[in-house]
């Protein structure tokens, strides 16, 4: 674990376990690193030299005030991998995550990559517009703000009790512990951070990005994401890449990852393995 400064002096918090090929986790909203703990263990195991950041203003980097938007993301990305000098790496993102590396790929250049994995994640776009008409409305998102401003502490227990990991569907079971790790993890954060934050990951269009990448890159997408509609994100984003392939689950939550890892993990070495 360490930690880099950037250019603008933002401290970013990282870990970074193993050796081998490396595999660098960016995570969803409003959380952390360790959001991908069942993953770089596993990963790990594997014979893979695992990575994860805290985004800034996210976990243990810099509450800073501003620089909450996909550039900033993105170049904090890529002095991070220019800092480990990270090569033929392999990029893995969820939500917001999934965001942050198709813009560090198109920002950046693939010369430090080899493929990419996006899941549950929020592009091309997720706002409604006339160019998308299939998004969620502009409200949606203005409510969530509304929500985190109002008491943040409360969005961040209901917001995993019932659609992030789909524990408000019949016949699934909820694990308190997945809901408070959640909640801890958000908490830990920066309520300016997670405030920009909404508008960076439902405002971001990501569309000529993804037409930029080159890379294999593994879509992976449920149809019962509650957070990140199917229709609008993952099937669009695998037809606007070069070399993308849709890998669609039926009646997993937004929160795979985590709930079904076990699935994912697997998916996820088959990909890295072909």
């Amino acid at each position: 674990m360490g930690t880099i400064t950037t250019q603008d002096g933002t401290e970013i918090f990282y870990k970074d376990w193993g050796t081998g090929q490396p595999i660098v986790f960016s995570h969803g909203w409003p959380l952390s690193a360790d959001d991908w703990d069942t993953q770089m263990l596993f990963f790990l195991q594997h014979g893979y030299r695992v990575i994860a950041h805290d985004r800034r203003g996210h976990g243990r980097s810099t509450q800073t005030g501003d620089g909450h938007d996909m550039d900033h993301y993105a170049d904090d990305l890529a002095e991070l991998t220019a800092h480990l000098d990270l090569q033929n790496a392999i990029h893995v993102g969820h939500s917001t995550g999934g965001g942050e590396v198709v813009h560090y790929l198109a920002r950046h250049g693939e010369n430090r990559v080899s493929k990419a994995a996006l899941i549950s994640a929020v592009p091309p776009l997720m706002v409604k517009t006339e160019a998308n008409p299939g998004g969620l409305p502009k409200d949606v998102f203005d409510d969530l703000q509304a929500q985190l401003a109002a008491n943040r502490s409360k969005f961040y227990r209901d917001l995993p009790s019932g659609p992030f990991y789909g524990f408000n569907r019949p016949g699934v079971e909820s694990s308190e512990a997945i809901i408070e790790n959640w909640w801890r993890q958000g908490m830990m954060g920066g309520a300016k951070a997670h405030y920009d934050g909404i508008v960076a990951f439902s405002q971001t269009d990501f569309t000529e990005d993804l037409k930029k990448i080159t890379v294999p890159v593994l879509v992976m997408h449920s149809e019962d994401d509650q957070i990140v509609p199917y229709a609008d994100a993952g099937p669009l984003s695998a037809k606007l890449l070069a070399n993308g392939t849709l890998k669609t689950y039926t009646d997993f939550p937004h929160g795979m990852p985590t709930t079904q890892a076990e699935t994912i993990n697997a998916d996820l070495l088959a990909f890295l393995k072909d």
